[in-house]
């Protein structure tokens, strides 16, 4: 057992100096004093005076098997290694595959998601990429979420995008809805990871199927709506209309810091959009590449996942965006889209995903994934297989 005391606990909402008990992977109790009669050898006992205690960081889109070749065979991208969630803060990831669906396959990013669950997080996987039909897993959407523990979901389906099939309302529907009856069938979330690219069309797809359908706004999950100036107001009205919109933290386009993450999530709540309706996600490992004005490649960057933290501390830091919105969007809130029921909070009965930080600059100072530390004091105490500490 692990009892920290006297932490600020944030479970996201502000819930003050509280104590935090951890056994078996998951979270016992949390409330003022805990008092224990067990054996002083079974209790590790951690002051967190000073320190703020907040859910582990969920990162709902992450290029877990690599990603991009763009720019050929040369430019694809490395695998995701366990070294960086953990100094990331990031104990929940998902993994897509992206442009390549030849040689990303679904094989290698399912086995990738049982690899790093067996290294200490907890890692899930959506089905198929890009194209549309999708390239799945066992020849079905709808078998893949059902059957297959790891695949929670469908994505990233690309529209607005020169990379794209460029799909029709009515396939991205038939794709959503099997996609959803495999969420239902299976208690799982099934919704649909769309990526949008900086086409004229933005988000109208999505709205053609939520308007002509029965498909809910619900079952669609868009990302990189930071991507353009244009995109980003569509993507308020979207997430005003009740839809929920995600931000991507990595980015090559330093020259726009009106886009970035942190500083998108503050120009959100101002335009009235709930913070209960934005994610953060890294794209971590995936390329990002540059296209001219000719849609000829130019260049390439990698995602990091690393940008995840970052911008959730600089939303609070510099945008003066509250710690519990900062915070919520990378937690709370994508635990609820993709319905991850013990993922996002400090409570009682979840689990045991925390991170300590420092209250004053909030530096990271511990990492617990399922009530095994990987993190102590700054200095990371886990690795992966082929990694050294």
């Amino acid at each position: 057992m692990i009892l920290f005391r006297n932490g600020t606990v944030y479970n996201p909402d502000y819930a003050g100096q509280q104590d935090v008990l951890v056994a078996g992977g998951k979270i016992l109790k949390v409330a003022k004093d805990i008092r224990l009669s067990a054996d002083d050898d079974l209790l590790e006992v951690v002051d967190a005076t000073g320190q703020i205690i907040a859910p582990g960081l969920i990162d709902g889109h992450v290029h877990i098997t690599g990603g991009g070749g763009e720019g050929s065979f040369h430019t694809r991208t490395p695998e995701l290694m366990l070294s960086e969630c953990i100094d990331a803060g990031v104990t929940t990831v998902v993994g897509v595959i992206g442009t390549d669906g030849t040689s990303r396959t679904m094989t290698s990013l399912v086995a990738k998601a049982k690899g790093l669950t067996e290294e200490g997080i907890t890692c899930y996987c959506q089905s198929g990429n890009y194209h549309v039909p999708v390239r799945t897993l066992t020849g079905s959407i709808q078998d893949d979420i059902m059957l297959v523990q790891e695949i929670i979901g469908t994505g990233e389906v690309a529209i607005a995008d020169h990379r794209s099939s460029q799909p029709t309302a009515h396939e991205l529907a038939r794709l959503a809805s099997e996609s959803r009856i495999g969420g239902l069938l299976s208690g799982k979330g099934g919704v649909v990871n769309i990526h949008v690219g900086d086409g004229d069309s933005k988000l109208s797809l999505i709205e053609q199927v939520v308007n002509e359908t029965d498909v809910p706004r619900s079952q669609f999950w868009p990302t990189h709506i930071n991507r353009t100036e244009a995109l980003l107001e569509k993507g308020f009205s979207y997430a005003n209309a009740g839809g929920v919109i995600d931000f991507t933290t990595s980015s090559i386009d330093s020259d726009q810091p009106d886009l970035r993450s942190s500083r998108c999530l503050k120009r959100a709540l101002e335009h009235g959009v709930s913070a209960s309706q934005i994610t953060f996600t890294s794209d971590a490992q995936g390329s990002l590449p540059k296209f001219d004005q000719d849609r000829n490649f130019v260049g390439l960057g990698v995602g990091k996942i690393t940008s995840l933290l970052d911008d959730v501390r600089d939303a609070h830091l510099t945008e003066n965006v509250p710690l519990e919105d900062a915070l919520r969007v990378a937690t709370a809130n994508p635990a609820r889209v993709m319905k991850l029921k013990d993922k996002g909070h400090v409570a009682a009965d979840y689990d045991a995903d925390l991170l300590v930080f420092n209250a004053d600059d909030l530096s990271l100072s511990g990492v617990m994934a399922k009530g095994k530390w990987l993190m102590q004091e700054g200095v990371r105490t886990m690795c992966g297989t082929f990694e050294q500490v």
